[in-house]
């Protein structure tokens, strides 16, 4: 990566605010009821396709998820949540099997406390169900966003989409807007695909 330096009043200021930006944001596992305008929607998105990709390919595409539409994914995805857990599969390894160290103890540290910070007694496996749940209800959140690439693409195609990603937390969070990424809705393909109609070369 090649960078130059400015060193003005003007650019000191504005490295203050982005730090501060990227500082601030959170994946937030809570919401309020309180709509987004979907023409901020779109505003965030539109200023996101600038993130970078190699060769400029933007190997994504954004289904947003609002108001019916939303509700419907939603109620398929914690059906085929409630139908059985264990019947999910993920397209994609999130990480390897097995886990291996220093990375399985921070995984399972975080596990445990995620639980805690939900108010969910680890023996309770019935409330760390419902809470797991939540999930796929957008931690009620009234914008969801589902994201896909053409699967003929190689894996380090999902870089690009991890700087889109990126790219539209901060933007919404420079408007006011806190996001949660979610890997874990790549495990309810079937049902997005058949919800949001996704094209030939998404299955």
């Amino acid at each position: 990566m090649t960078a130059s330096m400015q060193t003005d009043e003007t650019s000191s200021e504005r490295t203050f605010l982005i730090d501060e930006l990227i500082r601030g944001r959170r994946a937030k596992r809570g919401f309020t009821n309180r709509p987004v305008p979907i023409e901020t929607v779109k505003d965030i998105l539109s200023v996101a396709r600038y993130a970078p990709s190699s060769s400029n390919i933007q190997p994504w595409q954004c289904y947003v998820l609002t108001g019916k539409g939303r509700e419907r994914v939603v109620a398929a995805a914690v059906l085929a949540f409630d139908d059985g857990p264990e019947k999910l599969f993920p397209e994609y390894p999130f990480f390897p099997d097995p886990l291996h160290e220093p990375y399985l103890s921070t995984f399972t540290k975080f596990r445990g406390q995620l639980g805690d910070s939900q108010g969910v007694e680890r023996s309770d496996k019935v409330g760390r169900k419902r809470a797991q749940a939540r999930q796929f209800m957008f931690f009620d959140a009234p914008v969801g966003l589902i994201f896909t690439v053409d699967r003929l693409l190689v894996p380090a195609c999902f870089v690009c989409l991890g700087i889109f990603l990126q790219t539209i937390m901060l933007a919404a969070k420079g408007r006011g807007i806190d996001t949660c990424p979610q890997q874990v809705w790549s495990s309810q393909f079937p049902v997005c695909g058949r919800s949001l109609e996704f094209p030939k070369a998404i299955w």
